[in-house]
């Protein structure tokens, strides 16, 4: 029996759903070798859903043990067979019911046959044979395939498996109470992380709605779709705020550095066609460069105020100004708009994880 490592599995698993999310969030294909992507379809559209969490099981399998006969999964089959109902239980049932997605609750090999092989010898004993003919299809192209037909085969499947997740409803996690300090610990976590942008927008918002909802403002506030460009929307920044149907300010979210040649490419494309005269930048880490401050100056002159603030610390001051009242009125905007149709199922899966690992240290 070849013994496979559930520690290696893990990290390859997670090293592998990452590039699949990325990958996902730029809507880039991950490409595999011919003939596979069309069973990989007949696979996830079949209602055997224990086909896909199979195929993935074998092949995170391979790649930890690359001598392992992936149609054996049961160790009294042969000396190259694999324990593949131990390696769902503790590695791949685990991985996908945290990544919140939709799978089996027991070991997928529970709806085979007992001693059960992933070839055509298993056909006669199945309902839907269309899905596995598929099944043993791609094992089949695993079993002879080299390394990178493995690696590419593995964040394929994880990258069906989160489309497979953005279909299904993620219920958010709700905290009672979060206090100042829990909420630093929050934006540091989620601002930076990989999720396509949508944190520092949706704690942006939420801190804007904040303020007009605590001083009762007359505020208008809108804001564009993630990877909406700016020019295609017609508007001057990520979030415009309108008083008495006037541009009171425009917001730009951005975690990379504000160089010159990015604030005049601002200023000439939102700015002065808007008539923009307060631009805010919420920046990340990296202050802007010395020359954009200059140019910053320059703008200020001709009478359009563009200003840079680090989000997480403006956020935090002004969780820390507003007391329990502000924070509890932030939360409950916050909540909102992770629970909506909009906001991907990655980044409610990130809030829930930084929530769940936030009360329970």
């Amino acid at each position: 029996m070849a013994n496979i490592n559930h520690q290696q599995a893990n990290a390859i698993l997670s090293q592998a759903f990452e590039r699949a999310e990325q990958a996902f969030i730029a809507s880039i294909e991950i490409e595999t070798k011919q003939g596979i992507d069309r069973n990989l379809d007949v696979i996830f559209d079949s209602g055997t859903q224990a086909y896909r969490e199979v195929l993935l099981g074998c092949c995170v399998a391979k790649t930890v043990s690359p001598s392992i006969d992936v149609h054996l999964p049961y160790v009294k089959q042969d000396k190259n067979a694999f324990n593949g109902r131990d390696l769902d239980e503790n590695v791949i049932n685990p991985f996908l019911q945290g990544k919140q997605i939709p799978s089996s609750k027991g070991p997928y090999l529970s709806v085979f046959r007992r001693q059960v092989e992933f070839t055509q010898v298993t056909r006669k004993g199945v309902r839907d044979k269309e899905g596995y003919d598929a099944l043993v299809f791609v094992i089949n192209e695993l079993a002879k395939g080299k390394e990178d037909d493995r690696d590419k085969l593995l964040v394929a499947l994880l990258f069906r498996f989160i489309k497979l997740r953005e279909q299904a409803n993620i219920p958010i996690t709700k905290p009672h109470r979060v206090s100042l300090v829990q909420y630093r610990d929050l934006l540091n976590r989620l601002v930076p992380a990989q999720s396509g942008g949508w944190f520092p927008v949706l704690f942006a918002i939420s801190m804007f709605k904040t303020i007009k909802d605590y001083f009762n403002l007359d505020w208008e506030i809108t804001w564009q779709s993630i990877n909406v460009a700016d020019s295609a929307s017609g508007v001057g920044g990520d979030i415009t705020i309108k008083s008495k149907n006037k541009i009171f300010i425009s917001v730009e979210i951005t975690l990379r550095q504000v160089d010159k040649a990015r604030l005049i490419s601002t200023f000439n494309t939102k700015i002065a066609p808007s008539g923009v005269e307060d631009y805010l930048f919420l920046v990340g880490t990296n202050d802007p460069s010395k020359e954009a401050f200059e140019q910053a100056e320059r703008y200020f002159a001709q009478g359009h105020e563009v200003n840079f603030a680090e989000i997480v610390n403006w956020i935090i001051m002004l969780l820390a100004t507003f007391g329990k009242r502000g924070r509890e009125i932030f939360g409950l905007h916050l909540v909102s708009l992770l629970e909506s149709n909009e906001t991907t199922q990655a980044a409610k899966v990130a809030w829930n994880d930084a929530i769940n690992n936030l009360f329970i240290r």
